[in-house]
C-alpha cells in the first residue's frame, strides 16, 4: 500500500457510497489515500471507530490518527484531492461547517 496521507471508512454495502467513493478513488491524489470498506467483518477501524459508527457516518483519519466525521470528513478528504480543495475551502468557512 502507498504512504497513506488519510484512511477513508466507508459503507461498501451502500451503493450511493460505493458510488461515491468510486468517483474519489478515480481523483488525482487519491493514489496516497487508504480506502476502507467497512462492510465487511473485520475491517481495520482503530481502536476509537466501532463498525456501527462507521457504518452510520462517514469518517476520515488523518496520518496523525486524528479522526473526523460527517461533514468534517468529506473537508479532509476534499483538501487531499487538488481538484476538490475549492470545496475544502469553502465547507472550512465558520458558517459553513456546522451548517454542513
Amino acid at each position: 500500500m502507498p504512504d497513506e496521507t488519510l484512511t477513508v471508512y466507508y459503507d461498501g454495502a451502500c451503493p450511493l457510497c460505493r458510488a461515491e467513493i468510486g468517483h474519489y478513488r478515480r481523483c488525482r491524489g487519491a493514489e496516497r489515500i487508504a480506502f476502507v470498506d467497512v462492510a465487511p467483518d473485520g475491517a481495520p477501524l482503530g481502536p476509537d471507530l466501532d463498525r456501527a459508527a462507521a457504518r452510520a457516518r462517514f469518517h476520515v483519519r488523518d496520518a496523525d490518527g486524528r479522526l473526523r466525521s460527517g461533514a468534517a470528513g468529506f473537508a479532509r478528504l476534499w483538501s487531499a484531492l487538488p481538484r476538490w480543495r475549492w470545496l475544502a475551502r469553502i465547507a472550512r468557512l465558520p458558517v459553513v461547517l456546522p451548517l454542513a
